[in-house]
């Protein structure tokens, strides 16, 4: 029986089973000592090991190339303080006398520019180009000033008309009728004569639109004009100051039915007719005739010739509505 257990415990292969073995096998490294690649690492591990690994050449190569720069600039500005000290010394040297001539300091002359007719006109204008501008436009200027008066109508006589009559301000030819009575004053070969209307009416906000006031100052103020047309508006202007203003026409034309102290009448007169109006347009209209006298705008020598020029004006005027 002894027997027959011990053949049971006995394997039925008729081997006998081996121990098992540990494993002794090195853990794996990331490089082999041959320098190859460790398979166990994935594709992005490798690629950021790499990355880093060229990175880091960059930068010391980056770093090299810097200090090679700053050494070649650090010897530059030392060899230019040597040189700027030893053209000092020279120049000390120079000065006071102990050498004539310098080795270190030589003096540039530069040859000059050579340019051709246009450059030079380009230069010019480009170096002066403010003055030029502002010598054009006090050209313009004067230019069109000297236009403005020699083209400014000179006429021979001037009339002013001080009342408020649309009729024979504007729509009647007051200006033809005058002039067959002027004559060549300025000597330009030709007649030629101006009204100037200043319409004053009742209304103040009408005068101060039409600058009615300032036009009355300025004419009677200067000595354009010394023949005056005007109705009942001219003697409220002019109330209480008229023999310093008018001339006395009774003393001028005596016995004339029309005249009237400073005025001469144009009611009753052909005036109207010969304007082609109606008679009522002319109703407490007259003329008169200014003393000449010192002004604002003009001296009593100046109002004086104009007053010789006009009065045989007048006077055929009168000869004609008389």
């Amino acid at each position: 029986m002894k027997d027959k257990n011990k053949n049971n415990n006995k394997p039925e292969s008729g081997k006998e089973e081996l121990p098992e073995q540990e494993n002794t096998s090195a853990p794996a490294t990331d490089d082999d000592d041959d320098g190859k690649i460790n398979v166990n690492k994935s594709v992005f591990q490798i690629n950021r090991e790499m990355m880093q690994q060229r990175r880091k050449e960059y930068e010391e190569q980056q770093a090299a190339v810097e200090k090679e720069a700053a050494i070649r600039e650090k010897k530059r500005q030392e060899a230019y303080d040597r040189r700027i000290r030893e053209e000092r010394i020279e120049l000390m040297r120079l000065k006071q006398g102990i050498i004539e001539e310098s080795e270190t300091i030589h003096e540039e002359h530069e040859e000059p520019l050579k340019l051709t007719f246009r450059k030079k006109i380009g230069n010019f204008l480009y170096h002066n180009k403010w003055w030029l501008g502002i010598g054009v436009i006090i050209s313009c200027i004067v230019g069109f000033l000297a236009y403005d008066y020699l083209t400014k109508p000179n006429p021979d006589t001037v009339f002013l008309l001080i009342a408020d009559n649309h009729t024979v301000g504007v729509e009647a030819d007051l200006e033809g009728y005058l002039k067959q009575f002027a004559e060549d004053s300025n000597k330009n070969g030709k007649v030629s004569v101006s009204v100037y209307y200043i319409r004053y009416s009742d209304d103040y906000l009408s005068n101060y639109a039409n600058g009615s006031d300032n036009k009355l100052t300025i004419e009677l103020q200067s000595a354009d004009s010394v023949i005056v047309f005007g109705d009942k508006k001219l003697d409220e202007i002019c109330e209480g100051s008229e023999e310093n203003i008018f001339c006395d026409l009774e003393e001028l034309f005596p016995g004339n039915p029309h005249v009237k102290g400073h005025r001469f009448m144009l009611e009753g007169t052909p005036f109207a007719e010969r304007l082609g109006i109606d008679p009522e347009s002319v109703k407490d209209m007259y003329i008169a005739l200014r003393l000449p006298k010192n002004l604002l705008y003009c001296s009593k020598k100046d109002m004086e010739k104009t007053y010789e020029k006009d009065l045989p004006v007048l006077e055929r005027i009168i000869a004609d509505l008389s």
